[in-house]
């Protein structure tokens, strides 16, 4: 059987909506775009889930 891994939790900065296309207008009337990207999630839309920590029981 195929083994499914779970979704990651969407950034809470931008909530999934990782790059916008942003800009003003030309003075010939076309536009002028900027691309930024979320700079929690460096544009993946998700966070990276924390790393298990391993604890040691006993000596």
């Amino acid at each position: 059987m195929p083994q499914h891994t779970p979704p990651r939790p969407i950034c809470a900065n931008c909530d999934g909506f990782p790059t916008i296309t942003t800009g003003t207008r030309t003075p010939n009337g076309q536009r002028q775009t900027i691309t930024a990207n979320c700079p929690a999630c460096h544009g993946t839309g998700h966070t990276t889930t924390p790393a298990r920590a391993h604890s040691r029981i006993g000596a």
